[in-house]
């Protein structure tokens, strides 16, 4: 039986004899076995040396399964996970994501920071700061991926944890009155970080925040763009105020960091050292579309297996174009397929937002909702609608707030349910 792909570099992977998996990633997966019986009850695994057919046979995991067994289910005795928690040696993480249900995620003291290290040292743009003092601001859902991320109202500079300042207190960012912009912006500047990270719609309505105030932040060398789907949008906006180097950066909370490139430039790569990624085929007109099925690398508790994230990706001659959720992508009637990509390549020129959200309403019927300073030019709305598909009709309603889904994360493309 043929291999299947990953999109990890050839050298991760390592040689296959014959039709046998090759000995780095049967490793990883003997060790996820030995560390978490939930595997050996959803699929035995026999001694002899792992073949691809029996590599296939494996069920992939999913995040409702996750859900549905409980975090408990990795665990041979999760009373030893408990004495962890108190004794600092895990910690936990709560996540929606894909399902907007609750699931808990157990990881070992250090593992977030040391993914993450990784992550850096994949990036030619953040290695830069790896085995190096430097200064970092995050603004990003109170719920994030990142367990420092904190819950209480800690006042600035409590909240400066390892060069890391965390800005804001609470979620949805079109909810923060002036005040609280004010009280950001200022530590911001009294902050001069290297690096500013967040989930994109928030860094936009930063940089408008910015803008407003007539702040600058030349201390800046690099913006990560993560938690969330990027606009172009999103990115020219930040980039106006925050003039640096900007790095798209995917993973989730139960799996880590997975993907790193340049914004927008179609480069992204594997981080190797975190994970093995397997593309799966999604659809025979989309030869060059994938579904991932993720393998943590090095994971002491809740390492996945075979784990279907839910995250299209797209194999580009440069790298890497992460689309997003399955369930953010819509098919035209002739099959062709639509993401936020294909939204942003017919916004005309002289259109600028801070957000949008593109949601369909019936068969043929779509609105698009967006916050800028200036109501959008006439021929957005055909635009729009014949990139949607024949027949379809389009309707713009400038908004001042765009309100997030229930787990706190907002959708650039809503089609209606599959």
């Amino acid at each position: 039986m043929s291999a299947p792909a990953f999109a990890n570099s050839p050298a991760a992977i390592g040689p296959a004899v014959s039709h046998h998996v090759p000995a780095a990633l049967e490793e990883e997966i003997r060790r996820i076995y030995e560390r978490s019986p939930l595997y050996g009850r959803r699929f035995p695994l026999h001694d002899e040396p792992m073949q691809w057919s029996c590599y296939r046979e494996m069920p992939a995991l999913s995040k409702q399964e996750i859900i549905e067994r409980g975090h408990q289910a990795f665990f041979a005795d999760y009373r030893e996970v408990e004495r962890g928690l108190q004794e600092k040696r895990f910690e936990y993480e709560s996540t929606g994501g894909t399902t907007q249900l609750p699931m808990t995620v157990i990881m070992e003291q250090g593992w977030w920071d040391a993914q993450t290290e990784r992550a850096y040292r994949a990036s030619p743009i953040l290695a830069q700061f790896v085995g190096r003092p430097y200064r970092k601001c995050v603004l990003a859902p109170v719920g994030c991926s990142s367990n420092l991320c904190p819950y209480e109202d800690h006042p600035f500079p409590h909240r400066y944890f390892d060069g890391t300042v965390y800005l804001n207190l609470s979620s949805d960012p079109f909810a923060f009155p002036e005040s609280e912009w004010d009280r950001i912006v200022l530590e911001l500047q009294a902050t001069k970080p290297e690096v500013l990270e967040g989930e994109p719609i928030y860094l936009s309505l930063l940089a408008r925040a910015a803008q407003k105030r007539g702040v600058a932040v030349p201390s800046l060398k690099a913006v990560i763009l993560t938690y969330g789907k990027a606009s172009r949008q999103h990115a020219q906006r930040v980039h106006e105020v925050f003039p640096a180097a900007q790095v798209d950066l995917y993973g989730s909370t139960e799996a880590g960091y997975l993907f790193v490139g340049e914004a927008f430039k179609d480069n992204s790569r594997a981080i190797d050292d975190n994970a093995f990624i397997e593309l799966v085929p999604w659809r025979a007109e989309l030869p060059e579309v994938f579904q991932i099925h993720v393998t943590t690398r090095g994971r002491e508790a809740m390492p996945l297996l075979r784990y279907h994230t839910g995250d299209i990706v797209q194999r580009m001659p440069t790298g890497y174009r992460l689309l997003g959720r399955e369930r953010d992508l819509y098919f035209r009637p002739d099959g062709s397929l639509v993401s936020v990509y294909d939204i942003d390549a017919v916004l005309p020129a002289d259109f600028a937002c801070w957000h949008y959200s593109l949601v369909q309403t019936s068969a043929n019927r779509w609105d698009f909702h967006y916050v800028a300073d200036h109501t959008a030019p006439a021929e957005l709305e055909p635009a729009l609608a014949a990139m949607l598909g024949e027949g379809v009709r389009v309707n713009a309603f400038r908004r001042r707030v765009i309100a997030p889904s229930a787990s706190g994360k907002f959708s650039l493309l809503k089609p209606l349910a599959r």
